[in-house]
C-alpha cells in the first residue's frame, strides 16, 4: 500500500481565483434549489464554482448528495442515501432548458446501494435532456458502475454524445486515493464503452499532486489511449478538508503544459491539462470539437 506523508504547503502564486461577481452565481444557486436539484460544483468544492457559475455553466450530480464509497479525495458526504427521485430527469432537463445550455454534464454520487449502480437514472436523464434540448451536447461522467457491462450497456444504450469516467491516479496510488475502486477496473468501463458503441466519445481525468512521479502519470496516459480515450484532463489536487489526503506537490503549470504536448502527440483529441483543469471545466471547448465532427459528417458547415 502506498505510504503518504502529511505534508501542510503554502498555496503557490499560480493556485489564486479572481472571483467574478457574485450576482450570476446565486442566481445558478437558487435556481438549482428551486428544482431541488444538486451539483457536483458544490458538494466537491470545486475551486471553480465561481468561475463556471458566473458563466451559466454547471455540472449536475444525479442520485442525490450522499455517496456509498470513501475516496480519499472528494468532499462529497458519505452515508446512506435516500431513495431514488423519479421525476430528477425531467426537472434536470428542464432547469438545463432554462440555463440555456448548449453542453449538459451530468455526474452522480456512488450509488453501490442500487443493484445497477444508478445506470437507469442516468439512461432516464440521458433521454429526458435529448427530448427537451435535441441540438445540446449530453456529457456523463459516471461511476465505475463495480464493471458490470449491463450497466454500463444501459447508459451507453441513452446515446450520451461523451461518456466519461475518470481513472482519478496512478495505479500505485489508487489503494489510498480510491480504496473501493479499481484501476482496471476503471480502464475496462471505459473499453466497453467504445466496443458497444465507437461513436461515442470517451474521456477520462487524473489529478496530479498526490505522489505520482511523470513516469506514471505518462504510463496512464499511454493506458488510456490503449483503450481508446478520445479525450483527457490532468488538474491539480487540492485538499477539501483537513480530513482529506494532504497535497504532496503543488505542480508547475510548464509541467502541466508539457503533459498537454505528450498526449496531444499521443494521439488525444483532446487535452486540458492545468493547475485548475476539472473533469468538467471548460468542457464546451471539446464539445465543439464534438459537434463540429457531427456535422461534417452530415454534410454542414457552421457558421
Amino acid at each position: 500500500m502506498a505510504n503518504i506523508q502529511m505534508t501542510n504547503r503554502r498555496l503557490p502564486e499560480w493556485l489564486t481565483i479572481r472571483l467574478p461577481k457574485p450576482d450570476k452565481i446565486q442566481q445558478v444557486e437558487a435556481m438549482m434549489r428551486a428544482a431541488r436539484l444538486h451539483t457536483v460544483c458544490e458538494s466537491a468544492r470545486c475551486p471553480n464554482l465561481p468561475e463556471c457559475w458566473s458563466k451559466g455553466s454547471a455540472t449536475f450530480m444525479i442520485l442525490g448528495d450522499v455517496c456509498t464509497r470513501a475516496c480519499g479525495f472528494c468532499a462529497i458526504k458519505t452515508g446512506k442515501p435516500l431513495e431514488l427521485d423519479p421525476q430528477e430527469a425531467l426537472r434536470l432537463a428542464q432547469a438545463a432548458k432554462r440555463m440555456g445550455l448548449k453542453h449538459i454534464v451530468v455526474t452522480s454520487v456512488a450509488r453501490d446501494d442500487l443493484p445497477d449502480g444508478g445506470a437507469g437514472q442516468f439512461a432516464a436523464t440521458i433521454r429526458a435532456l435529448h427530448e427537451t434540448i435535441p441540438h445540446a451536447i449530453v456529457e456523463v461522467l459516471t461511476p465505475d458502475f463495480k464493471g458490470k457491462a449491463w450497466c454500463v450497456r444501459r447508459v451507453v444504450d441513452a446515446q450520451p454524445e461523451i461518456f466519461n469516467h475518470n481513472v482519478e491516479t496512478v495505479p500505485r496510488l489508487h489503494a489510498i486515493v480510491r480504496p473501493q475502486a479499481r484501476y482496471e477496473r476503471s480502464l475496462r468501463v471505459l473499453e466497453m464503452v467504445k466496443e458497444m458503441d465507437p461513436r461515442i466519445y470517451t474521456k477520462s481525468g487524473i489529478m496530479l499532486g498526490l505522489g505520482e512521479t511523470r513516469d506514471e502519470v505518462i504510463q496512464v496516459m499511454h493506458d488510456l489511449r490503449r483503450v481508446g480515450v478520445d479525450a483527457l484532463t490532468i488538474g491539480q489536487y487540492l485538499r477539501p478538508t483537513a480530513r482529506h489526503l494532504p497535497v504532496q506537490e503543488y505542480i508547475h503549470p510548464d509541467l502541466f503544459r508539457e503533459y498537454q504536448q505528450i498526449g496531444e502527440q499521443m494521439g488525444f483529441l483532446f487535452v486540458a491539462s492545468g493547475p485548475f483543469i476539472r473533469s468538467s471545466y471548460n468542457a464546451i471547448e471539446f464539445s465543439r470539437r464534438v459537434m463540429a465532427e457531427r456535422l461534417a459528417k452530415v454534410g454542414v458547415v457552421e457558421g
